[in-house]
Formats: C-alpha cells, sequence, structure tokens
C-alpha cells in the first residue's frame, strides 16, 4: 500500500506541476512544441567499478519559432550535464548530455535532471537509473520472479501517466536463466497493451528487452493494469503465482481545448480533503463521507476513483451541475491492515483541465 501511495502522490505532482505531456511510443511531446526522443533512460545493471555513465537526451523544436535549452539543473552534483547552448530553429534539434559517476557506492539509482526550455512555461524532469552492484552478480539473484527459465525483476512494471488519446512504451530487462537460448511468446495479454523482445530467441545465461507499449481508450481511466502471461519454449509457467502486469495512470487530454472551455470548465472544491477516522478495530469497516461543490461552469464528472488500498468501496458519483453541492461515502475494510497508523490515498480522476486528478485521504489507526 505504501508504495502504490507514493506513486498516486508522484502521479499528481507529475500531472499538475509541470507541463502538458504527450507521449507516443518512447517520444515525448510538451506543450505541442518540443519533442524529446525519450525522457527516462535506464542503465540497467552495473558495477560500480565500470566508471562513469553517460546518455543523451535529443531535444526537438517542432513549432514554427526559434527556441532554447536555457539551463539544465541536476538533483545532486553525482551528475554533469552539458547542453546546446546556441537557439534550435523550428524543425532543428538539440542535445542534453549527462554523466552519473557511478561512484556513490551500490544501490538503486534515480537522478533527474531540471530542464528550463524558452518556448515551455514549466519545468521538464528528465530521469536517469539504474541498479549499481559492487560485484558481478547472478542472474538468478538479480532477477528473483521465474516463469521457468525466464526471469523478471519485478512483476510489475510502472508505465507512468498516459493522456487520452496517446501512446506510452518502454522497456525492461528479462533474463534467461536457463542453459539452453529460449524462444518467447505472450498469451492473455490485455486488449490496449502490445509486447515485443529483442533478442528472441533469448540467449542462454543472457538478458533480452521487453518492449511494452500501452494504447489509451476512453473505456479506461485511472489506475489500469494490463495483464500478460508468457509462454517459455512453448510451455506456460504459474510464475510462482504471480501475475505480470503494466500499470499506468490514464488522465483526460486537455491540450486542444481553449482558454475559452477551459475556463467554463467544471471546478470542483471539497470541504475537506482528509477524514481522520481515529482508531479502528482490526477487521472492522468503516464509512467517511466527503462532501463538495462545483464552483466551474460546466457538469463535473468523475471518471473513475481509485484506492491505494483494494478493500475501499466507491458509490457511484453522479455528474454535478454547476453550482451545485453533493457528497459521497466510501466505505474501507480494514480486514488484512497491519496495526499502526494508516493513510489511505483516494484518487478521483476529472474532466476539468484545473484538477484533472483530486486526492483525497482516509487516515486513522488500527488496532
Amino acid at each position: 500500500m505504501k508504495k502504490w501511495t507514493a506513486y498516486l502522490l508522484l502521479t499528481l505532482l507529475g500531472t499538475l506541476a509541470f507541463a502538458q505531456v504527450r507521449t507516443e511510443g518512447e517520444k515525448t511531446r510538451i506543450d505541442g512544441v518540443v519533442e524529446l526522443d525519450h525522457t527516462i533512460h535506464d542503465f540497467g545493471d552495473v558495477i560500480t567499478r565500470s566508471g562513469p555513465l553517460s546518455c543523451t537526451f535529443t531535444v526537438t523544436n517542432i513549432s514554427d519559432k526559434p527556441m532554447a535549452i536555457l539551463t539544465v539543473g541536476s538533483s545532486c552534483g553525482c551528475t554533469g550535464v552539458t547542453w546546446t547552448r546556441e537557439p534550435i530553429p523550428a524543425g532543428g534539434s538539440g542535445r542534453i548530455s549527462a554523466t552519473y559517476t557511478n561512484d556513490e557506492g551500490p544501490y538503486n539509482f534515480d537522478k533527474t535532471l531540471t530542464v528550463s526550455l524558452s518556448n515551455v512555461r514549466k519545468p521538464l524532469i528528465l530521469r536517469l537509473r539504474g541498479s549499481a552492484h559492487d560485484k558481478q552478480r547472478p542472474l538468478e539473484e538479480l532477477y528473483p520472479i521465474h516463469f521457468g527459465p525466464l526471469a523478471f525483476k519485478e512483476t510489475e512494471i510502472r508505465g507512468g501517466n498516459i493522456l487520452q488519446g496517446s501512446q506510452r512504451s518502454g522497456s525492461v530487462a528479462v533474463a534467461n536463466l536457463g542453459s539452453k537460448p529460449v524462444s518467447v511468446s505472450f498469451e492473455e495479454v490485455d486488449d490496449g497493451l502490445a509486447l515485443s523482445l529483442a533478442p528472441n530467441p533469448v540467449p542462454a545465461g543472457g538478458t533480452a528487452r521487453l518492449t511494452w507499449t500501452v494504447t489509451s481508450d476512453r473505456s479506461h481511466w485511472g489506475k489500469n493494469r494490463y495483464n500478460f502471461t508468457p509462454l517459455v519454449g512453448g510451455k506456460r509457467y504459474k510464475g510462482d503465482g504471480k501475475q505480470l502486469r503494466v500499470q499506468t495512470f490514464t488522465i483526460e487530454d486537455f491540450a486542444a481545448w481553449s482558454p475559452e472551455e477551459k475556463a467554463a470548465a467544471a471546478q470542483p472544491r471539497f470541504d475537506e480533503s482528509t477524514c481522520n477516522c481515529g482508531f479502528v478495530k482490526a477487521g472492522s469497516s468503516l464509512k467517511a463521507t466527503f462532501s463538495f461543490r462545483n464552483e466551474g461552469k460546466s457538469p463535473l464528472h468523475f471518471y473513475k476513483a481509485d484506492a491505494d488500498w483494494d478493500k475501499v468501496h466507491f458509490p457511484a458519483i453522479p455528474d454535478t451541475a454547476p453550482g451545485a453541492q453533493q457528497s459521497f461515502t466510501v466505505e474501507l475494510d480494514t480486514t488484512g491492515m497491519p496495526e499502526g497508523e494508516f493513510l489511505v490515498v483516494l484518487t478521483l480522476t476529472t474532466n476539468t483541465p484545473l484538477r484533472p486528478i483530486v486526492n483525497l485521504f482516509l487516515s486513522g489507526a488500527v488496532r
């Protein structure tokens, strides 16, 4: 629950704090004027003694006016950056190059670059990720989730935010723990998810990249999990009962809305965002009511309600007319919840560009 709480909070920040971002495969378009070939560079598993790690991001000006990369700031002194200093003409490209020192010891790293662009109103965030090890680790240790000889690092692939009408792609490493090359195919792949693997067959004792692409559609909102099952050498393995999936969070795309449409949009305002439930007996259920008012000029619609605790029941929330007041009551079942303090995040996906995601909170303590 804590991992998904953190993920939802990051999702909220990523949605509200930065530029309007549209993803098409690996490419990302920001505010319709800049395109990047990718925004996350994953170095995978590396050895600390192998020295510094470098990568490059390509920035393309897709507007009809010159632009410039103004500044690029690093989250720590361990990452050095250089970038194209001269103006980038319409249709031209520039580069942001980063080098991570890789001398901070064995750990999972996630470094950020904050980029200011002349024609984008808010900062863009780039990421450098990887897993640094003090020595070469056996594949069995690095890839603990096994489907026969095919092994994964984890069962859930985090795909991030996706706008309606767009695609989002990424890739993860998988390993062949066997002594022979193995061919892999996929079945029971949920609609909206496409998968490919290269190289395939996966070499014995080697790795391959599993590339995933999620295509959004208006039947999917908020948190979505796209499941798939690998067939390894033509065989289906149970994978210790674990399900493989790609997880994304889908929100409305407001990029084409005019200023007038945005000004006339719905605007939810909640009386309280947090309900403190106090002390709760383990295994019991509790109810919490949230009240809100639509202060906008259009009907307010909630596409979906999610929670980071599976045992939360939401009622259907009808559309709310402009100026109308409404409330809804959620029910939380604490069965299986560990003793001690809890914080459950409720996430509502809306039809308003000012608040495409509304986060509410249930707090208390189980005893």
